[in-house]
């Protein structure tokens, strides 16, 4: 399962795409990697994992699916319960995502935060900025301004459904 859905990324494959040539360059690659801070190659590197210099839409999917399989924990593990063992393949997959939106791993998720991953995503602007706001207080049941673990699973698995 992946932790986004195909339209999202879609448009962050189409985001990447700057040139429009339907293909990701190892460049446009490692500039999403870096930015979410998932993995640190080395173009050479990133070409020799992936076995190629360009990635097609479906190949990239193959790439996010594989990249989300190996991207291990973080520092904010704790985040859901102590004990990882009875953890669902679905609570593992969105304790990885808080970890990504959780920027500086102090278990909460704000404004900010999201803000600043989507814009990395390609998916804010200026326009959509208080759609961030109105997210986070959409979900935020106990009213401080910020999303716990809890809150961003009712909010990932409302989206998702």
């Amino acid at each position: 399962m992946c932790l986004l859905k195909t339209n999202d990324l879609h448009r962050i494959f189409q985001e990447l795409d700057r040139n429009g040539d339907g293909l990701l360059s190892a460049v446009e690659l490692n500039w999403l990697l870096e930015s979410i801070g998932e993995v640190h190659f080395s173009l050479e590197e990133l070409e020799s994992s992936v076995g190629k210099s360009c990635l097609n839409f479906d190949e990239f999917l193959l790439f996010y699916d594989s990249i989300t399989k190996q991207s291990g924990g973080g520092n904010s593990e704790a985040v859901v319960a102590d004990d990882q063992e009875g953890c669902n393949r679905e609570d593992c997959d969105l304790v990885k995502a808080f970890q990504v939106f959780d920027s500086n791993g102090d278990g909460f998720i704000s404004i900010e935060e999201l803000q600043s991953m989507l814009s990395r995503l390609g998916l804010w602007d200026e326009t959509t900025g208080k759609d961030c706001r109105s997210m986070i207080y959409r979900y935020d049941t106990n009213l401080d301004g910020v999303l716990d673990f809890e809150e961003f699973k009712k909010m990932m698995l409302h989206t998702s459904s």
